[in-house]
This record gives C-alpha cells, sequence and structure tokens, in this order.
C-alpha cells in the first residue's frame, strides 16, 4: 500500500510565534504514524514558485495524511501557526508501482 505524504511549503513570518505550533503538532504526528522526511533544511527552487521552507511528512498511507490534516487535534494546532506564517499544504499519495 502506498505511503501517504504532507508537503508543506512555509514562509515563516514569525519565528518565536511558530514555535508552538512546532511543539504542539509532534504528538500528534505520532499519534497517526508521521515521520519527518524533510524538515526545513536547505532547498532551491530552480524553476517556477515556492516558499522558503520545504517540509515533507510521510504517513502510513494516504488515508491516515487525510486524517492526521482533518482531526480535531490538527485543527487546533493549525490555529497556533496562522498569525506567523503561510502556507502551501498538499497530501499526496506515494507511488508503489514499477521504477525505471
Amino acid at each position: 500500500m502506498p505511503k501517504g505524504y504532507w508537503i508543506a511549503l512555509v514562509d515563516v513570518k514569525n519565528m518565536d510565534g511558530y514555535k508552538p505550533y512546532t511543539v504542539a503538532i509532534q504528538p500528534i504526528f505520532k499519534k497517526f504514524g508521521a515521520r519527518y522526511v524533510t524538515r526545513g533544511g536547505q532547498s532551491e527552487i530552480p524553476e517556477g514558485h515556492g516558499r522558503s521552507r520545504c517540509v515533507v511528512i510521510e504517513f502510513p498511507d494516504y488515508a491516515a495524511a487525510q486524517a492526521c490534516y482533518r482531526s480535531a487535534e490538527y485543527a487546533e494546532a493549525r490555529k497556533l501557526r496562522l498569525g506567523s506564517s503561510e502556507a502551501d499544504i498538499l497530501i499526496v499519495e506515494g507511488y508503489d508501482g514499477p521504477q525505471p
């Protein structure tokens, strides 16, 4: 079964205001079996548009990725980041098919 992913492109405007969000999401991600693949490390945008941070979070499957975002717990945590950042979040299904 393919894994699910959040791809979060984020511009943090106020790091002090953003930190409570990063703390609040840890137990939520644990509950839904998530793990960080990337967490705002070095990146570049050789084509198109983006934001200053790219975070990729892996979930056991697509349904878990959706359930986490739609959970009451995440809705509360999300409020903590709204004034301190702007984000584009995509929920995508991984690919388990043949590879080249």
